[in-house]
């Protein structure tokens, strides 16, 4: 047996461990360590959702400039032919319903609501609706005789437009195709159940024969960009198809302009940008040959909301953010806490400057 003094009981005390003190120290140390490395981490995760929080805006603001872009940039392909602009009222309908009664139509029309912009932009789906086919007999609008070919097919829409710009368009829905032959013209027929074919409108469709055509538009495309101003979102919805979609949220500003000519068309040149409002209120065949481009612009707050800084206040913003030199009023009351994004572009408005003659 090893007596306690011996070599052996003095191993054994040393394998006894730490003392209380030396427990104690590291405990101390150890919870200091970790007290650093929250903080860091807590410091860390809220810089992260910061940088998070302003690059998902920047992200938002050219996702919703994108799908603008592709809408403007097509608007209006449809609705020109023979270097003119066809027309300058609608007659639309999906089924029995009638979204334009012989109302003012514009293919880019943007529209002053409640502090904000709304832009709605019109084109068809297909390429070669730049051609105008006249018609060889008078229509009522249920058919369309020819004078030349137009490869149409049945459920394609096409634009019945009138010898006189004054009068509606009539957009209709092919439900038969009748082929040409040596003694007759090709015929398209506008049956009931058509998509566009079963609207009431004050003013019938009556088309001449001596200057009224036919448009192959293939399918009608309707965009409309609004700013939700309770939830803050930009919204783009669809009319014919009564969808809507959330394009881009936190917005507190979107602003949409006409970059207009000096005079009709003596000079083909963009010299302004102009609201809508006193003669561009609304496009018709009077202005719309100055309307060169439209210009976007798009202010969204991040959503991550700063903490104050040593004194209490927030650094954030120190200012408002302005758009084309106008002040956007932020949504929250504490402003300052948050950061802006602005987005802009200039979208050139081809169908209009190349369909119109110069």
């Amino acid at each position: 047996m090893c007596a306690e003094r011996s070599p052996c009981g003095a191993a054994r005390a040393r394998q006894r461990g730490l003392s209380i003190i030396e427990l104690m120290v590291g405990l101390v140390v150890a919870l200091l360590v970790g007290l650093a490395a929250t903080s860091s981490a807590v410091m860390f995760g809220a810089t992260q959702r910061q940088g998070m929080g302003v690059g998902g805006a920047a992200v938002n603001a050219n996702t919703a400039l994108a799908a603008l872009k592709n809408d403007a940039l097509t608007a209006g392909l449809g609705f020109f032919g023979d270097a003119r602009f066809l027309c300058t009222k609608l007659n639309l309908s999906v089924g029995a319903t009638t979204y334009m009664d012989g109302a003012a139509f514009a293919p880019v029309q943007i529209t002053q609501v409640a502090g904000a912009d709304r832009l709605d932009v019109m084109q068809s789906a297909r390429v070669e609706s730049g051609a105008n086919v006249l018609l060889d007999q008078a229509s009522n609008g249920s058919e369309a005789a020819l004078m030349s070919y137009l490869p149409a097919i049945v459920g394609d829409a096409v634009l019945l437009s009138p010898e006189n710009a004054a009068d509606p368009c009539t957009v209709r829905s092919v439900t038969a195709v009748t082929a040409s032959t040596v003694d007759d013209p090709q015929k398209l027929l506008f049956a009931s159940g058509g998509t566009h074919n079963d609207g009431a409108f004050t003013t019938p469709p009556a088309y001449s024969d001596s200057g009224a055509g036919v448009t192959l538009l293939g399918s009608l495309r309707w965009q409309r960009y609004r700013l939700d101003s309770v939830n803050h979102n930009l919204v783009l919805e669809r009319p014919l198809e009564g969808t809507d979609a959330v394009i881009a949220r936190n917005v507190i500003g979107f602003r949409v302009q006409y970059g207009v000519s000096p005079t009709t068309l003596a000079q083909k040149t963009l010299e302004s940008w102009v609201d809508a409002t006193g003669t561009f209120a609304v496009l018709d065949a009077v202005n719309i040959p100055r309307v060169r481009a439209v210009r976007i612009g798009i202010v969204l707050r991040s959503p991550q909301r700063e903490k104050e800084g040593p004194g209490g206040t927030c650094e954030a913003s120190t200012a408002k953010p302005t758009l084309w030199g106008a002040t956007v009023e932020p949504d929250v009351t504490d402003w300052q806490c948050y950061r802006y994004r602005k987005a802009e572009a200039v979208v050139p408005l081809r169908n209009l400057v190349l369909g119109i003659k110069t």
